[in-house]
């Protein structure tokens, strides 16, 4: 338990809020941080996220404790009657709860979890709450206003074949900028010409082999796709939540011993690290034997590969 707050059981953060503990631990589960299931109390994701931690006794076993200073009655998220399920968000696009969860993961809101979707960190950015089922399973609410949001109207009106600029906003440094968009102009100059197994059009040879080995491995997967933040951004490969695992993006450093690549490389694994997005990182070195490699790094975000 961290020691530096000092944390309070639920019995004696009722009495400090004038409740009884009845009244509080009711409140507590409308508002999903904590459940009850055999005779133990647990709390939900969003429970943690609020400071709730368990505690334990030795005679009276675990329980949960919340900071002194916490007041269920400040959390605003939890009018869940004004926030939008899946199914409601859908109906002001014209599209099934499905389809909108799909493109909700396309764009890195939400990811599937084991019983249901986990909001991400850009989701939380963009309003996204997460609850939990007395089941266990989570879902995700989100603000009227998302349905005014340009990266989710974008990606509705395009068929989310791609995403546009997003409300994530990350520190400006206009000598980054202006290199990355050199990057942008290198790629209208040098067009790509390389023909992949899948019909994608790359620019060397590295990218022929990531290309054609995430087609042999069957996983969905986009070349230079933006990314989703407000820096005219692109990834060298994406790949979406929908197989089974975490979103994650692909970078193949092939120019390690230019000075300018290198500067940018730097600052690109920056912004990636600044708004949260999972990356694998190819190199020269892992190229020729993509298949020792890949696979592991696949892995850990919970895409398996046969």
């Amino acid at each position: 338990m961290n020691s530096t707050v000092k944390k309070i059981s639920t019995t004696s953060l009722a009495k400090k809020l004038d409740l009884s503990s009845k009244e509080l631990f009711e409140k507590l589960i409308e508002l999903k941080l904590m459940y009850k299931k055999d005779e133990q109390w647990h709390l939900t994701r969003k429970g943690t996220e609020m400071g709730g931690e368990l505690a334990s006794h030795p005679q009276y076993g675990d329980y949960v404790v919340w900071p002194a200073d916490f007041d269920p009655d400040n959390i605003s998220a939890g009018d869940k009657k004004d926030l939008f399920n899946a199914t409601a968000l859908g109906k002001e696009f014209n599209l099934s709860s499905q389809r909108i969860n799909l493109i909700l993961a396309e764009i890195g809101w939400i990811e599937k979890a084991l019983k249901g979707w986990s909001v991400t960190g850009l989701g939380r950015k963009a309003g996204g709450v997460e609850f939990e089922h007395s089941s266990g399973g989570t879902y995700v609410l989100w603000p009227p206003v998302i349905v005014n949001n340009r990266t989710l109207v974008s990606s509705v009106k395009t068929g989310h074949d791609h995403a546009a600029e997003s409300i994530v906003e990350i520190t400006q440094d206009t000598e980054a900028s202006e290199d990355l968009k050199d990057a942008k102009n290198f790629r209208e100059k040098f067009p790509a010409t390389l023909r992949t197994k899948d019909g994608h059009l790359v620019r060397s040879r590295g990218e022929i082999l990531i290309d054609n080995s995430l087609y042999d491995y069957g996983l969905a997967h986009a070349y230079e796709r933006k990314l989703p933040i407000e820096e005219d951004v692109y990834c060298d490969f994406y790949i979406p939540s929908q197989n089974n695992g975490k979103a994650v993006y692909i970078e193949y450093w092939g120019m390690e011993s230019d000075e300018k690549y290198q500067a940018r490389k730097e600052r690109k694994k920056k912004i990636y690290q600044a708004n949260g997005l999972n990356l694998i990182e190819l190199g020269n070195n892992h190229i020729e034997s993509l298949d020792d490699y890949l696979p592991k790094m696949l892995l850990k975000f919970g895409i398996r590969v046969e």
